[in-house]
């Protein structure tokens, strides 16, 4: 080949941070998360208010990869109950995604702020989920990490619609995904279990979702360890494995018998047999008029805070290094956490992992919970 042809590499064309700064004033820090720095950000043209999400390249493969793969969706999507994308840059060091501000509040706070909430509440709110679920779904994208903490409402308006938000999990479901990744007490025993998985892990976490909004308690819990530690841990993901939850007294006594069908079709241990997002949409509990309008405030809003105060409720616990670590048989390190917070200051904390005896077990049945559970709720009927 002659010298003449070989030419230098082209070299990717990088955003200057003036790029940005011309553009937009980057407010001070809201919070840090596992992947990326959260602030406001103004649009200098027109005032107004977006949300800017800041990874940092220097923290490594995993939030370089997060980075792309949040842009990559985000730009795919356009949806009224998704946070929409309304710039993106690179620079050498950094990515910056620039999207709508959601500024209503998480769903755990407007539900403690309001006078008076019933089913009906629960219902729209769970709606909209499973509408930005079927599309997602639809364009075989896969959340991953669905959880009340990644709902928020869209302004202050009693009334108005939530969004779903945090992309930097998501899928395309276009081949094996067996990774675990996600927030643990949503895991679907398919992930739990380390087996193929795709869509139907969101269906499960809305599940899980409307459990907690009906009650105010978690579907899985363990109150005979310390929340911090790994056997705990093990309990509840033995639990989901097993599907092992209940529908407690006094807790469920007037949630409508519809609900309580639409939950355990959501948390069928088979994923096989799991409603999809586009079936649970014309579930009469979400396409009817029967959800329930009597006042559950009062019940659900004393077990969210004594539930959701607690620190292990409070936590962004990266699944992938506690799943790493149930495989050893003996590890000790520190386990990086974000708290839960609504739009307010928070920090990135540690705890200590101790040591681990033995691995996670899987049951040997898997059905018999969750048939038992059916037939309670059949015979009621």
């Amino acid at each position: 080949m002659p010298f003449g042809c070989i030419g230098l590499r082209d070299e990717k064309n990088y955003n200057s941070l003036s790029d940005i700064t011309d553009k937009y004033e980057i407010g001070q820090l809201l919070r840090a998360k596992e992947f990326c720095e959260i602030c406001v950000a103004r649009e200098r043209q027109t005032d107004r208010l977006y949300i800017c999400k800041k990874f940092l390249k220097k923290d490594g493969r995993k939030v370089r990869r997060a980075a792309k793969n949040e842009i990559l969706i985000l730009k795919m999507v356009n949806h009224p109950n998704i946070l929409q994308l309304i710039d993106t840059f690179e620079t050498r060091k950094e990515f910056y995604i620039i999207q709508e501000l959601a500024t209503g509040g998480d769903v755990f706070d407007w539900i403690l702020d309001q006078g008076y909430y019933t089913e009906k509440d629960a219902s729209n709110v769970v709606r909209q989920v499973l509408e930005a679920l079927a599309y997602l779904h639809n364009l075989h994208i896969v959340h991953r990490n669905l959880k009340l903490e990644n709902l928020m409402y869209y302004n202050q308006n009693n009334r108005s619609k939530v969004v779903l938000r945090d992309f930097y999990l998501s899928r395309f479901e276009n081949g094996a995904i067996t990774e675990p990744c996600g927030t643990p007490e949503y895991l679907a025993p398919e992930v739990v279990a380390r087996q193929r998985y795709g869509r139907p892990v969101d269906c499960w976490a809305v599940g899980v979702i409307m459990f907690i909004l009906l009650s105010g308690n978690p579907p899985f819990y363990d109150d005979t360890d310390d929340e911090n530690s790994d056997s705990h841990n093990r309990r509840i993901f033995r639990k989901i494995l097993a599907g092992d939850y209940d529908f407690d007294s006094p807790y469920w006594d007037d949630i409508s018998l519809a609900a309580k069908k639409l939950v355990s079709r959501l948390m069928e241990v088979d994923q096989d047999q799991r409603i999809t997002a586009q079936e649970a949409l014309g579930h009469i509990w979400i396409s009817g008029n029967i959800a329930s309008e009597k006042n559950l405030k009062e019940g659900v809003c004393a077990q969210i805070e004594k539930n959701f105060a607690k620190a292990k409720w409070r936590k962004a616990i990266r699944v992938t290094t506690f799943m790493q670590r149930l495989r050893a048989t003996d590890v000790s390190g520190r386990l990086p956490v974000t708290p839960r917070t609504s739009m307010s200051m928070a920090h990135e904390v540690t705890i200590e992992a101790p040591r681990l005896a033995e691995p996670l077990e899987t049951p040997c049945s898997l059905e018999e919970p969750q048939s038992k559970r059916e037939a309670a709720v059949e015979q009621k009927e």
